[in-house]
């Protein structure tokens, strides 16, 4: 699908907005609905209709739902290429606007410093129209897959057209919204309508677990939940899971569970029993399910981790980084130099926060850098000479061979700071 999710790659629009006739019916519009369809308030928003509109026969959807937000994916060059950055343009020319709060994916550099952090000319004139063609649409230019933290937060039981993985996990399963996982042109479609096609997660049945985790390990970090993500996202694949043994999680170790499960198994809504809030709700269980137990993490870690000793970079922040972990970063840095190139990618306003608090300074005074607008999945690494990293993103550790060619350690943050130190990664930590 074009500009499907943070990692697609671009092909033709129709092929990606049509994507397999599961089921194809008629929608209720109403008549205003119908007069945007006709193409009486502009082609941008007739274009948006079509969408929205087809991809509700095809999923069976009765009617369309206003929605709060939109998180439109699709937004690095990377992934885009030429044929992405073409459909944006002459979409962009047709003179539409969004009609909701909207927020952007990552984009593939950082917009404000990428000169010094060794980003290429040609890459970033790209880049930026890229970006100049989502402000024509009057979509701010802050780029980010942890929306929630920067101002884009719903509430429990509202509707949105979010499309970015790990984003659409915490929205469903943490905050209790409900989204579906939406393509690029989809989301931007549903934000220039304000309305989405209502199927899928927006429906209360469909919202129901058919796999009960019972998680018999310790859990003590971020690193442990990513873990856990990973080997349930390959059991479970697009389904939803219902944990038991779960007793505490904080916001980053919730945010490396669901980005994980997403990333490895398409996962886009989870409850955790006593944490989340539907979790609590009757029925959240179908009534047929399978139980799954997971007694250890080992083969999850093994699965995430290649042999590299040696460290390039260490990428922290996928999903982006929150204040928090950036504070617990500085603590770790404080007058220290690191020995690899250390990113800790984050939402541009989070950066300007650790500005004015003293922690930016902390972090670059020992050699890393505060990466806003970009994480390291969506980078071009290999241009800026990046072969190995180590990271305590499942995610990012899933990903990064694949898409970014390089050798990736896993573990947990200390563990990564250590190596970011040293220039080295061990076991321990």
């Amino acid at each position: 699908m074009l500009f499907d999710d943070d990692l697609s790659v671009a092909q033709h629009p129709l092929e990606s907005v049509f994507p397999i006739y599961q089921k194809v019916s008629a929608v209720e519009l109403t008549n205003e609905e119908k007069s945007i369809l006709d193409g009486k308030q502009g082609p941008a928003r007739q274009k948006a209709m079509e969408i929205v509109v087809a991809l509700g026969k095809i999923y069976g959807a009765e009617n369309l739902i206003p929605i709060v937000s939109a998180q439109i994916s699709g937004v690095s060059y990377k992934n885009l290429g030429d044929p992405g950055l073409e459909f944006l343009h002459e979409w962009a020319k047709q003179g539409g606007q969004v009609s909701v709060p909207t927020t952007l994916n990552p984009a593939g550099m950082d917009l404000e410093h990428w000169q010094e952090l060794g980003f290429k000319d040609d890459f970033a004139k790209k880049q930026l129209q890229v970006i100049d063609c989502f402000q024509q649409f009057q979509i701010p230019p802050i780029c980010s897959c942890t929306p929630y933290l920067i101002g884009n937060l719903p509430k429990l039981g509202d509707h949105l057209a979010w499309a970015e993985s790990s984003a659409i996990a915490f929205a469903n399963s943490v905050l209790g919204s409900r989204t579906n996982r939406e393509g690029g042109p989809s989301a931007l479609a549903a934000a220039l309508l304000g309305k989405t096609a209502n199927y899928g997660l927006h429906l209360d049945h469909a919202r129901l677990a058919s796999y009960l985790i019972l998680v018999q390990c310790p859990l003590q970090n971020e690193a442990d939940f990513g873990a856990l993500g990973y080997k349930v996202g390959k059991l479970v694949q697009n389904s939803i899971p219902y944990f038991r043994g779960i007793h505490h999680a904080t916001l980053p170790q919730l945010k490396a569970l669901g980005a994980a499960m997403a990333a490895v198994g398409s996962v886009a809504l989870f409850h955790i029993e006593g944490l989340t809030p539907e979790a609590s709700m009757k029925h959240t269980l179908a009534d047929h399910y399978q139980t799954i137990e997971i007694q250890d993490l080992q083969d999850g870690y093994q699965k995430l981790n290649s042999t590299a000793s040696d460290i390039d970079m260490v990428a922290i922040g996928c999903p982006h980084a929150s204040w928090e972990e950036i504070q617990h970063i500085a603590g770790l840095l404080m007058g220290k130099k690191v020995k690899a190139k250390f990113w800790i990618t984050t939402a541009a306003p989070t950066y300007y926060f650790a500005q004015r608090a003293g922690l930016a300074k902390i972090i670059e005074n020992a050699g890393a850098h505060i990466v806003s607008d970009t994480c390291m999945i969506v980078a071009p690494l290999q241009d800026l000479g990046i072969r190995s990293i180590a990271t305590n993103s499942a995610k990012a550790a899933y990903y990064a061979p694949s898409h970014c060619g390089v050798q990736v350690r896993y573990g947990n943050l200390r563990a990564c700071v250590d190596a970011a130190l040293s220039g080295r990664f061990t076991d321990a930590g």
